[in-house]
């Protein structure tokens, strides 16, 4: 897609469709919509789309007035969703070009970024594999456009390309299909785009893993043809850097999750394949770090692998030993994000790493808690977790603190090993969380379990059905903003 600022008045702007965010309690009454504003065609609310063609008075061949709720609460996020929900309008009409008219109070650097990723998110499709594609359409063409503005709205512009681009990058590899996505093609994903933009690259194979002692993350593998890496990715700052932070970002990384010997029901399991959506996202994330230049060294680890039932796989009542040396009894193997995850930041700790962050689809708990809509945040530190929620606030990704209290290790007691890998019934989510806190400790960390919001079962107005990318651009906010 091409992507485009231009500086001209509204009625200047020569387009297929432009796109006007409307607002409630705020009668617009330009180019004529003060009557569609009586006649009560046009309200404002969020996601009304009003087309009308040929207005007097513009060059835009098309005027697609979008709700934009009330003007208290909008914000970048809520111009992220209403552009791409205008988009998306659009493309059902074989719309190839538009643009979008912020005006003076919304032309800030933030709100033009998020119009260049609401247009490209919005352009993403999961059809890939579909042979037939009459009805393929797409937007080749989006314009920005104000009446004014310096050169910082250049940056914004590419900042929404880099964020929107990079975050359909996830998309793409969380949409893949097991078969076609196994551990090594992501680590041959996470290779040609470190060649792509600059990053060091590192993969740990099976016989590496198991020199090092990583058995808590190797016994998840066990049952699966498919052999399993460790994938790092390492962003270095051109400028020297005081040496006194070094953010570690892990993502899990299941291609494939049946539940192994604790098998999941077969209804819905064809969904497994987003279980890598952590991984995803933290690889995209640093496909944007590596063009935006944070002022800190970023390193990615994704352990990857497939949770398979073989012959040879791991079983109920098994204990493994961590690359920590803790000891951990399998109770359940359908549990495994959070057997990986505990190697994999061990090793981000032995790395120089001096705070971590994880993304995970870790648990269905953390989905009846919070639903599709907020991420469950755990954190075994005060400053850091706030650093977290600062940057998913100001991108629109929303989060919920959840508890992470001492009395919860209460649940993780074994008798045969340093503790099982689950906790019972109840507070799924927090004694997962607990037991990676176990790994994570002293560590500054935060631990998103995104089970919930890195999937749509129903796709959105302004957002295809499919894999979402959360929490890539809170991740790449945290790295950028760093002080």
């Amino acid at each position: 897609m091409q992507i485009t600022l231009q500086r001209q008045p509204i009625d200047h702007i020569e387009t297929n469709a432009l796109i006007l965010p409307v607002f409630q309690e705020r009668r617009e009454d330009r180019l004529g919509l003060g009557e569609l504003y009586d006649a009560g065609e046009i309200t404002g609310k969020s996601g009304e789309i009003t087309l009308l063609h040929h207005v007097p008075g513009m060059r835009a061949a098309r005027l697609l007035a979008i709700g934009a709720g009330k003007p208290a609460k909008f914000n970048a996020a809520e111009l992220r969703r209403a552009v791409g929900a205008a988009i998306r309008h659009l493309k059902s009409k074989s719309i190839k070009e538009a643009a979008v008219w912020l005006d003076e109070s919304e032309a800030g650097a933030g709100y033009v970024s998020a119009a260049v990723e609401g247009a490209i998110l919005a352009d993403f499709e999961t059809d890939r594999y579909k042979t037939e594609k009459k009805d393929k359409k797409s937007l080749d063409a989006f314009t920005v456009a104000l009446a004014g503005g310096g050169p910082h709205h250049e940056a914004a512009v590419e900042r929404g390309r880099i964020l929107g681009e990079a975050q359909n990058f996830a998309r793409e590899m969380a949409n893949e299909p097991s078969n076609r996505l196994t551990p090594l093609a992501l680590a041959e994903y996470a290779r040609r785009m470190a060649e792509e933009f600059g990053l060091e690259y590192e993969v740990l194979d099976r016989d590496r893993m198991a020199q090092l002692g990583m058995g808590s993350l190797l016994g998840v593998a066990m049952g699966s043809a498919e052999p399993p890496v460790l994938i790092i990715l390492r962003y270095q700052p051109a400028s020297p850097h005081d040496g006194s932070t070094h953010l570690g970002l892990v993502g899990k990384g299941v291609t494939f999750d049946t539940g192994g010997i604790s098998i999941k029901p077969a209804d819905g399991m064809e969904k497994m394949k987003y279980d890598m959506s952590g991984g995803a996202a933290m690889i995209g994330a640093m496909r944007a770090l590596a063009q935006l230049k944070p002022a800190i060294p970023v390193t990615a680890l994704i352990p990857a692998v497939e949770n398979m039932p073989g012959s040879k796989a791991q079983r109920p009542g098994d204990i493994v030993t961590s690359l920590s040396g803790k000891t951990i009894e399998v109770i359940n193997t359908d549990a495994e994000g959070r057997l990986i995850l505990a190697d994999a930041i061990t090793y981000a700790q032995r790395l120089g790493c001096t705070h971590l962050v994880d993304a995970a689809t870790l648990t269905g708990a953390v989905v009846v808690a919070l639903g599709h809509i907020h991420v469950g945040l755990f954190a075994n530190d005060d400053a850091l977790r706030e650093r977290v929620m600062l940057a998913a606030l100001a991108e629109g990704e929303r989060m919920w603190h959840m508890p992470l209290d001492d009395d919860y290790k209460d649940y993780l007691k074994s008798a045969f090993a340093d503790l099982p890998n689950v906790g019972g019934r109840y507070g799924g989510a927090v004694t997962a969380a607990m037991f990676i806190k176990e790994f994570a400790d002293p560590t500054p960390w935060v631990h998103l379990d995104i089970a919930g919001t890195a999937w749509l079962d129903e796709g959105k107005p302004f957002m295809a059905k499919g894999p979402t990318g959360v929490p890539l651009r809170t991740m790449v906010r945290l790295a950028m903003d760093w002080q």
